[in-house]
């Protein structure tokens, strides 16, 4: 066959806001068949871009902004929720599951539409719940970058959602602040379900100073953690995922 009569690669798009996006992207993505493409923030994203690529699939990996109608609509848009819809749609899933006493949970890949999780499913995946909130942001990064690869050489249809509704609201900043765990092991949840980069870290106030909790661990009769310490109004904000 002429060379210039070869059919051209595939392309695909993937965003992500978080620097194990990106690692993923760069050591297993990029690596599977066709023409890949990453997207690190919004600023970067515009819908001229995504028309000249022409991505058969875009995937998101973990975007916390909303998404130009024109591209949900136009093009079959993927994102990885960490709930076993329609149990758990909506904001700080990870942190809803863990406060709830999950250990494990399911990863859903779903067609995104204009209702935020409320699209067909592709398929889902096993998830533990175990570890700091980044470990398990990373674990699901390579887990949805697996899932990806299965939709693309399948050529998978979603089946719409079926079961009962069930919405998480997504956390607030103020949320969290360390109140009155009931046990050890609450108190470890707590702190691991919100020690990942970009997430408002477990936090105490006390005498004009504000603690910051993270890397907890159990030792032998209690828990061990590293602790920031700064004078309130100090610390850095960070909004929930």
């Amino acid at each position: 066959m002429p060379r210039d009569s070869q059919i051209p690669p595939v392309s695909y798009l993937v965003l992500g806001c978080q620097p194990w996006n990106r690692r993923v992207f760069d050591e297993e993505l990029c690596r599977l068949p066709g023409k890949w493409f990453y997207i690190g923030s919004p600023e970067e994203l515009s819908r001229q871009l995504v028309r000249e690529t022409s991505p058969r699939f875009v995937f998101f990996l973990h975007w916390s902004w909303k998404v130009p109608e024109e591209i949900v609509s136009n093009f079959e848009c993927v994102c990885f929720h960490m709930t076993d819809v329609p149990y758990g749609r909506g904001g700080s899933p990870l942190q809803n599951l863990i406060l709830r006493g999950y250990r494990e949970t399911k990863l859903a890949a779903l067609r995104m539409t204009h209702e935020f999780d409320a699209g067909p499913v592709y398929f889902k995946e096993p998830l533990s719940l175990e570890g700091s909130a980044e470990e398990i942001y990373m674990r699901a990064a390579r887990l949805s970058a697996t899932m990806a690869g299965r939709i693309i050489q399948e050529e998978m249809q979603p089946v719409p959602q079926r079961g009962e509704v069930v919405e998480f609201k997504r956390r607030k900043p103020h949320e969290s602040v360390i109140s009155t765990p009931a046990s050890l092991q609450e108190l470890y949840d707590f702190i691991r379900m919100l020690d990942a980069e970009g997430y408002p870290h477990a936090f105490l106030e006390h005498a004009g100073f504000h603690f910051e909790f993270t890397r907890a661990a159990f030792c032998e009769g209690g828990l061990t953690a590293n602790v920031k310490i700064v004078r309130v109004g100090e610390q850095k904000e960070a909004a929930p995922e």
